[in-house]
């Protein structure tokens, strides 16, 4: 009988879990009209504010090719406008509307109890360490 690794199955289970999760996120952004890029652009400017359109992709893990195709789209449902930097004509800003805020101030709680409802099967201390050990993971895959 072949002994079974568990350092493999560790890592379809986080695979199959990452792919569940994201079928469930997809889901709820599905509702709001959004595909997940165009939500993750506009969490990012709903929270952190405007942003270089050239610095969007690393933050939010997307190609930055796709940027340019997803802020369009947002600019169309008037929830982003772009605003060039004063400084260096070089630089435009991905900037959230008064409407692309009313917009999320309605979805974001109701998407954030989305993800608490994922995460209920935890503690906090769990989360606590599943954040922590996820990130060793991540650091450690880094330096391969």
């Amino acid at each position: 009988m072949v002994k079974v690794n568990n350092k493999l199955k560790a890592l379809t289970v986080m695979l199959r879990a990452t792919q569940a999760v994201q079928e469930v996120v997809k889901k709820d952004m599905i509702q709001y009209g959004l595909n997940p890029t165009e939500f993750g652009v506009l969490e990012l400017l709903y929270h952190k504010g405007e942003q270089p359109i050239q610095h969007i992709g690393k933050k939010i893990l997307i190609a930055s090719s796709s940027i340019t195709y997803v802020v369009d789209k947002l600019e169309k449902k008037e929830f982003v406008r772009r605003k060039a930097c004063p400084k260096d004509r070089r630089v435009t800003y991905a900037v959230i509307t008064e409407s692309g805020k009313a917009f999320m101030d309605t979805i974001f709680p109701k998407h954030e109890k989305k993800i608490d409802t994922i995460f209920d099967e935890l503690s906090e201390e769990e989360v606590d360490v599943f954040i922590n050990l996820l990130k060793r993971i991540g650091h450690r895959s880094k330096k391969i």
